[in-house]
């Protein structure tokens, strides 16, 4: 079985993946953490510099990578074409203006989702974004495939 698709990388599929990567990071959590403490002290125990503290550690995250999901797309020349995905048994082959890529399913690091998107982590910090109204119809089939070719422990997909 083989599957082939297009993706368009846009500014708020970049958005998505960068939240879901950064969130369930150790920095993320503990930014996250942090801010939600200082925003409980303050209804406990009052303190407006508490309250102030803890409302710019929760938004700062989002807006920053808000900001740079917008920066990267202008920066990147990539993501002005679509990326064209073929998915077989050996692995994932990706292509863009004549220049292919493949990687096999035993390298791939992890495969995870979000509301908008399947991610495949072919690293720790690098992936591959499939934005599901790109998948449109094939999302259970790429679900499917990933699913089959990777291990149970590396794929964490909410259908």
């Amino acid at each position: 079985m083989e599957l082939e698709f297009d993706v368009k990388i846009t500014a708020d599929a970049l958005y998505d993946y960068m939240l879901r990567h950064t969130y369930y990071s150790a920095s993320g959590l503990i930014g996250t953490t942090a801010g939600a403490l200082m925003v409980v002290w303050f209804f406990m125990r009052g303190g407006a510099l508490f309250l102030l503290a803890g409302v710019v550690a929760l938004l700062y995250l989002p807006w920053t990578l808000f900001l740079k999901s917008r920066q990267q797309m202008a920066n990147t020349p990539a993501f002005r074409e679509p990326l064209h995905y073929k998915l077989t048994q050996e692995g994932m082959e990706v292509s863009q203006g004549g220049e292919t890529q493949t990687q096999k399913w035993e390298d791939m690091f992890q495969a995870v989702s979000t509301q908008r998107s399947l991610i495949v982590y072919t690293s720790r910090v690098n992936a591959s974004i499939f934005p599901r109204k790109d998948l449109g119809e094939l999302t259970p089939q790429v679900i499917e495939m990933i699913c089959t070719h990777m291990p149970p422990s590396k794929v964490k997909i909410r259908h």
